[in-house]
């Protein structure tokens, strides 16, 4: 039973941030490694405020952030009785591909543990917490709880919603065009946006774009100049399945899956020959069923989902409610008549905008990255 969590000891110091600010930094080191898991971080602080292990959850399969640093803090020969762990998510209470990280804490002779946040996966969901209390342990919840949501916004998404975070990324001029009106676009923006830009792709579960993109751009949209051991999973929203069998998108070794409105057998067979996993789901006007892709991709695991699509995609995607966040990069120039960031509208009244709520503004090379959410989602 979930305990109620106004009930635990809430005396926190000024130590208790230090140290859980420190787990955050080692879940950041799990960003491109661990889904479908979070990216969860621990250290180990002795009775003397001394660090003695820290760790960060692994591979799917492998040891989570806890086990980490108690076998860090063995290696380095310290012990860990009377020990503080500070974790960035609620130990897990359930035998998954590893034991339970809150019984491993306590067969260690840990006295105190600090978490960030509650885990939302009901196998989960409090159960952890109530396992150390049982136990004899103190429990302290909500240190820094909004930055370690931030870290796995996508995994909460999934865990309460059953969909993922779609996050979307546009490159534009200051006036909002995406590209000439004769359709060049690059670059707009500088290299270390471009970067940057990668360094978002390399955290997400999947890139998706559209067929339209596939077919001017032939790009690659795999992860480059980012250290990763992975390459997301590339998505194509292609209606019709005219996806080339020669493009680009095909010579990074990745999973390849294609959304379409309509099956042709024989082209459905020649991309799956291709290694792709090919999914029907039309919607009453022939298109792709954009929240039946949605609820699809939540129901593969997916966490974070990465859009780089044109502007009719964009403009679609955002009219079905979809998108959580826009990922939005703006070069300082002006290109007046062009190609716009969304195919929305038109509106007859502001109250029919989609609103925002923005999060973080930030200079990248000689852009602006915007970051900001869909009010309401």
């Amino acid at each position: 039973m979930t305990p109620p969590l106004d009930n635990l000891p809430m005396l926190l110091t000024e130590p208790d941030i230090h140290w859980m600010s420190l787990a955050l930094t080692w879940a950041e080191k799990a960003m491109y490694i661990t889904t479908p898991n979070p990216r969860v971080g621990c250290v180990i602080v002795n009775a003397q405020g001394v660090l003695v292990g820290a760790g960060h959850t692994q591979i799917a399969g492998q040891a989570h952030a806890e086990i980490m640093a108690l076998r860090d803090a063995k290696q380095q020969g310290h012990g860990v009785a009377g020990a503080t762990a500070y974790v960035t998510l609620e130990p897990c209470s359930h035998q998954g591909h590893t034991g339970p990280c809150c019984d491993a804490l306590i067969q260690a002779g840990l006295t105190r543990v600090v978490v960030a946040v509650q885990d939302p996966n009901p196998q989960v969901s409090g159960n952890g917490i109530a396992r150390l209390q049982q136990a004899g342990l103190q429990v302290d919840v909500g240190v820094l709880e909004d930055k370690a949501r931030s870290l796995n916004l996508g995994f909460f998404k999934r865990m309460n919603n059953g969909v993922p975070w779609m996050r979307l990324k546009v490159a534009a001029s200051l006036d909002g065009q995406t590209a000439l009106s004769n359709g060049v676009s690059q670059w707009i923006t500088s290299a270390a946006a471009r970067q940057d830009g990668h360094a978002w792709r390399a955290r997400a579960c999947l890139v998706l774009t559209g067929i339209g993109t596939v077919l001017e751009d032939d790009p690659h949209l795999n992860v480059r100049d980012i250290d990763t051991p992975r390459q997301p999973t590339l998505v194509i929203v292609d209606s019709k399945l005219e996806t080339p069998l020669d493009a680009k998108l095909w010579q990074t070794q990745r999973k390849v899956w294609i959304y379409c409105a309509k099956e042709d057998a024989d082209r459905k067979t020649a991309l799956q020959a291709k290694g792709a996993l090919v999914t029907c789901l039309p919607n009453a006007q022939g298109k792709v069923d954009l929240r039946a892709m949605q609820k699809d991709l939540g129901q593969r695991n997916i966490n974070e989902v990465h859009i780089e699509a044109g502007f009719k995609l964009n403009g679609s995607l955002l009219a079905a409610g979809v998108v959580d966040e826009l990922l939005v990069y703006l070069a300082p120039l002006l290109i007046g008549q062009g190609l716009g960031m969304a195919n929305l509208g038109p509106f007859e009244a502001l109250t029919q905008t989609l609103k925002l709520d923005i999060q973080n503004i930030t200079p990248v090379g000689d852009d602006i990255r915007l970051i900001a959410h869909i009010k309401g989602k």
